[in-house]
Order: C-alpha cells, then sequence, then structure tokens
C-alpha cells in the first residue's frame, strides 16, 4: 500500500492510499486457496475445486472484502505512526470508483480532522471560591409554614357565608351532555378546593359565592383534547348541590405535623428541613464554583479546534434553542435551522472545554463506575413510568445512550478532581447572596 499526503492545514489532513493490483489479486490468491480445501460444489469433490471457477464463483466477493482489510489496516497503520487521533469517522473515497475495473490499482482518498494537541493545565494555580449558607432559622420557619399550609385542614363557614377562592365545598353534583347524563360525571359528597383547577376549565370559578344548601347549574365546555373522546369539544351541564362550605385553615407547627411528614417530632422535622436546605445550597454552590472553574479554563488555555465538531456543535445548540422557543413543536419535521455567530462561539466554548476536561480526566484516570452507571440509568428510568425495563434495554443496546448518561458524569468527577488541585477558599454567605449568584449564572 502506498501513502501519499494531500493536505496537511491545520487540522486538516488528507492522504492517498493506493493499492497495486498486483497486490490486491495476491492477497484474493491467497484467500482462495486458504477456503479452498473446505469449498464444495457440484461436481466436484470437497477440497479440490479448481482455482479458476473458486475465482468465479467467489472471486468478486472476496476481492471486495480484501479492499476493505487492505484500507482498514492501512489507515489503521497511517494513524498509529503519525500519532493523530481523527475528531470524527474519516472519510474515505475511491477516487476511480466507478470506472475501476479488474486489472486496476485502487486508489483510496482520505480525509479527516485531528484532534489537537491539548496543553498541559497547572491547576494548581487556579483559584476558586466556594459559598457556603447555613440554614438560617427564617428559612426553616418559612419552609415549616408552606408545610403546614400544604398538610391544611378545612372548618366549616358560617351559615350563609359564601364560598371564597380557595375553600372547600362539599358538592354532590350530576353532569349532562346533550340531555343525557354520562358515564362518570357524577358523585356525592365530592370535596372539591375551589381554585386547585382539578376539574374542568371554568367549572370552579362558577362555585365561587355559592352558599351552603343552594344549588347551582354549572355550564362548561370539555377540552378539544380531553382524554375521552366522545366527551372532547362537547357542551356540558352539571347540576350541583352545595353541601357545606369550609375555610382553609393550615395546620399547626407542632410534634402531629412532623409525623405527618416522617419525623418523630418537631425538633426532627426541623434537623430533616435543615440539613435538605444544606444540600440544596451545597448543590447551588457547586454549580457557582464549576462555572468559575469552567471560565477560567477557558480564559486561560487556549488551541485550535477541530471546525467539524464545532459545527456539529452550533448546529446542536441552534436547534434546541429553537424548540424551546417553540414548544409547540413537538418533531422535528421544519426547516434548516441556520446557527448564528453567537451559537457558533458557545460551541466553540462547548467543544474547547470538552477535549479540555476529556484530556484531564484520561491524564488522571478517571472512571465511570458500573455502579455510577446503574444509578444513572436507574434515575433516567423514572422518567419514563411503567416502561422502566424497555428504558433498561434500550439503554444496554445502545452505545449513544450509554454515553450520553456516562459523559456528565465523567465531567463532574474531572471538576471535582480539578478543584482538589486547585487553590479554593471557603466563603460563607447569605441565601440572598446565593441566590444572586445563582441568577447571575442564567444571565452569562
Amino acid at each position: 500500500m502506498q501513502v501519499k499526503e494531500t493536505q496537511n492545514e491545520g487540522l486538516k489532513r488528507g492522504y492517498q492510499f493506493t493499492l497495486p493490483a498486483a497486490e490486491l489479486a495476491e492477497t484474493v490468491d491467497a484467500k482462495l486457496k486458504e477456503a479452498q480445501p473446505e469449498v464444495e460444489m457440484k461436481g466436484f469433490r470437497k477440497g479440490k475445486v479448481p482455482m479458476a471457477m473458486l475465482k468465479k464463483q467467489f472471486g468478486q466477493r472476496i476481492m471486495g472484502d480484501a479492499m476493505q482489510e487492505a484500507i482498514d489496516g492501512a489507515l489503521r497503520k497511517h494513524l498509529e505512526e503519525s500519532g493523530d487521533r481523527p475528531a470524527a469517522q474519516p472519510k474515505i473515497e475511491m477516487e476511480n470508483g466507478e470506472t475501476w475495473k479488474e486489472g486496476d490499482d485502487v486508489v483510496v482518498n482520505v480525509s479527516y480532522e485531528s484532534l489537537p494537541e491539548i496543553p498541559e493545565v497547572d491547576l494548581a494555580k487556579l483559584k476558586l471560591e466556594k459559598l457556603s449558607v447555613p440554614a438560617e432559622q427564617s428559612a426553616i420557619d418559612e419552609a415549616l409554614e408552606n408545610l403546614a399550609k400544604s398538610a391544611q385542614n378545612f372548618d366549616d363557614r358560617r351559615k350563609g357565608s359564601k364560598a371564597k377562592d380557595g375553600d372547600q365545598v362539599v358538592i354532590d353534583f350530576k353532569g349532562f351532555v346533550d340531555g343525557e347524563a354520562f358515564e362518570g360525571g357524577s358523585a356525592e359528597d365530592y370535596p372539591l378546593v375551589l381554585g386547585s383547577n382539578s376539574f374542568i376549565p371554568g367549572f370552579e370559578e362558577q362555585l365561587v359565592g355559592a352558599k351552603m344548601d343552594e344549588d347551582v347549574t354549572v355550564n362548561v365546555k370539555f377540552p378539544d383534547e380531553y382524554g375521552a373522546p366522545h366527551l372532547a369539544g362537547k357542551d356540558a351541564t352539571f347540576e350541583c348541590k352545595i353541601k357545606a362550605v369550609k375555610a382553609p385553615k393550615p395546620a399547626e407547627v407542632d410534634d402531629e405535623l412532623a409525623k405527618k411528614y416522617g419525623a418523630e417530632d418537631l425538633d426532627g422535622l426541623k434537623k430533616q428541613i435543615a440539613e435538605r436546605l444544606e444540600q440544596e445550597y451545597a448543590g447551588a454552590a457547586r454549580a457557582i464554583m464549576k462555572r468559575a472553574l469552567l471560565d477560567q479554563l477557558d480564559d486561560q488555555v487556549k488551541f485550535d479546534l477541530p471546525e467539524s465538531l464545532v459545527e456539529a456543535e452550533a448546529g446542536q445548540i441552534a436547534h434546541q434553542l429553537w424548540h424551546e422557543e417553540h414548544p409547540e413543536e413537538q418533531g422535528h419535521n421544519h426547516g434548516e435551522i441556520e446557527a448564528t455567530d453567537e451559537h457558533k462561539k458557545l460551541a466553540e466554548r462547548r467543544v474547547r472545554l470538552g477535549l479540555l476536561l476529556a484530556e484531564i480526566g484520561q491524564n488522571a484516570e478517571v472512571q465511570v463506575s458500573d455502579q455510577e452507571m446503574t444509578q444513572a440509568v436507574l434515575q433516567a428510568a423514572r422518567q419514563y413510568p411503567g416502561q422502566e425495563r424497555a428504558f433498561f434495554e434500550f439503554v444496554q443496546q445502545n452505545q449513544a445512550a450509554q454515553q450520553q448518561l456516562r459523559a456528565p458524569i465523567f465531567e463532574d468527577k474531572v471538576v471535582d478532581h480539578i478543584a482538589e488541585q486547585a487553590k479554593v477558599e471557603e466563603k460563607q454567605v447569605s441565601k440572598e447572596e446565593l441566590e444572586k449568584a445563582v441568577e447571575a449564572l442564567d444571565e452569562l
């Protein structure tokens, strides 16, 4: 195999591989001779089929296999000798593919972008700030109040009181469509909280102002996308009997409330809340430190980037942002979305940091364990209730899906490794200061 360089500009590489016809013929003959002892053909004993017949019967297929093996082997050898790491699958084109015939040399053009040399980074020179926020009593009290509201009870209002938004009304109701009662459209002693939006749009609003012992007729229209097709888009009438009007009353903040949320007593519940708050604060603080770390790396480390990776990432960013701006469009049957300069700038950052973190992680021998992958799959499977098994099987058989789950775990572990080498200063801040820092992340 003869190899000639045709391009060497920046990260772009081009080579022409020439497989002489005689060399290809020798390989084909060798493969036929190797297979001859096992070949059976009508009119000949096993292993006695003439070479000429073997070549006529199997020559074309074996020649194709020989071409592929020779090209793959030459490319593999070239990459080992050059040290190039293609950024994507090399493009391989047969130059004389349309006119090639047996007896001609095989000429193949190979092109790819090589991954750049990643400069070493002195991680010890990085300076990071790790924010910490104690669970303040005011935050704990606020959380307790919210829990009490969630566990609220309802007390009867004074007779004759009008139902307000947020009140609970106990009703008997019966629904009719086209003058006929429909299945599932009636109930007795049903406790409905006005403003909860648990009934058909427009239903609860018509009960505001109702009094106990009143009869109220509610006229609504079922949504066009309603789950029951025979009711979707239909006008309906509900005859309602108001049996009670109750005002919301927050639960007392006491040991009984604590037991409702799985704690032994109020002190135990406060401790749980404090721990949860501090976990939330720690997660936010880590996100802030990670952004600062990536910003410093992006500022300090520069190297050439493969254009193909940047273009692909920019296209993905543009596509994702387009769908965020058009949430009504669920499919991908839309026109081409052109990446802007802003998309390309963000893509360059992502590609640069991705390559850099991969290099740092590889040099530090960072690994994602089987246990970590299992946890990631379990967490992702929760998004598909009832289809967990199918999701597991999909991930097991799909390398791209596995990589999609593995990548963020690997990145976080590399970030942790870098933070361990960097100079980290701990700083205690208030909840409000932490929130402002988190808001600033979205502005960047």
